[in-house]
């Protein structure tokens, strides 16, 4: 990631947070109550995949948090101090950790002050740098692809907060409330006109008859970084690709779906409401080509 002339070396004391992270350039985890982010959930986050020692498509989530700011009214973020935050936490957990990937979480709020919903003028945003360790996600996922269900709920439609990483997250939460089952991986969830949007962690490609499907973001859902490098890897391999509205009949009626984020690369659906699906030739050559970006894009 460049730099290489700071160090850091993370061992917690008493009353130390046990996940290292930064809260505005400073090792603690605790925010004023006063937080537009937690009072209001104002801001943003990403979530950024460690593979290798480094971290993928970083280039790639700092201009969608970008966007994400400038959409938002919080200003320009502070990228120089993100990337090294970020090289710090990522050295020293695969360091005394003994491992070579994790996850970087990212949250940028717009820190304190305004009166109620009214935002200060000149905000003063909090920034968040957190590393997790690489969650325990079945090989089998990948391989042979999972079991999905539809949501319930619909989520509602706000074009100006459409696409990107917000705070508000309740729908999301709400969501994957709906099941306990372990063998159900994801839940599909649709808008209130009935459109399929995304899932609850993920978005959602469909493939009919030759063409690729994904549902258009320009009313709701998150536009993920994975999504965007798929659809690049598609029209580089010739496939046909469209981004449109998807009734839910039309999903189900699909010859192939998967699903796609930061974590997980591609997860084919094997399974959606008890209809059964298989793992196209498209899907496949798109996992092996998400693979080599993945492994070509671990730095800014």
């Amino acid at each position: 990631m460049g730099g290489g002339e700071f160090s850091f070396h993370y061992r917690p004391e008493a009353g130390e947070p046990t996940t290292p992270l930064f809260v505005n350039g400073e090792v603690r985890d605790t925010l004023p109550v006063s937080d537009r982010g937690l009072a209001y959930g104002d801001g943003l986050f990403e979530t950024i995949s460690v593979r290798g020692g480094e971290p993928e498509f970083w280039g790639r989530h700092m201009a969608r948090l970008r966007e994400g700011c400038a959409r938002l009214r919080l200003g320009e973020p502070n990228l120089g101090e993100l990337n090294r935050e970020t090289e710090l936490l990522i050295n020293d957990q695969c360091t005394t950790q003994d491992v070579d990937q994790g996850i970087v979480k990212i949250i940028i709020t717009r820190g304190s002050g305004g009166r109620g919903y009214r935002a200060p003028q000149e905000p003063t945003p909090t920034r968040i740098t957190a590393f997790h360790l690489w969650p325990e996600i079945p090989d089998s996922h990948a391989l042979e692809g999972v079991k999905a269900r539809r949501c319930d709920l619909r989520l509602g439609q706000q074009p100006a907060l459409a696409g990107i990483k917000h705070l508000n997250r309740l729908e999301n939460v709400l969501a994957r409330a709906e099941w306990e089952d372990p063998d159900i991986a994801e839940g599909i969830l649709c808008d209130q006109d009935g459109n399929v949007i995304e899932g609850t962690m993920s978005n959602l490609f469909v493939e009919c008859k030759g063409t690729l499907l994904t549902p258009d973001l320009s009313r709701c859902g998150v536009a993920g970084v994975i999504r965007a490098v798929v659809m690049e890897e598609a029209h580089s391999q010739g496939i046909a690709l469209e981004k449109i509205n998807i009734c839910y009949e039309d999903v189900t009626t699909a010859d192939a779906l998967f699903l796609t984020n930061s974590v997980i690369g591609i997860w084919p659906i094997r399974e959606l409401d008890g209809k059964e699906f298989t793992i196209s030739p498209t899907t496949r050559t798109l996992m092996d080509r998400l693979e080599t970006r993945r492994r070509g894009e671990r730095s800014p």
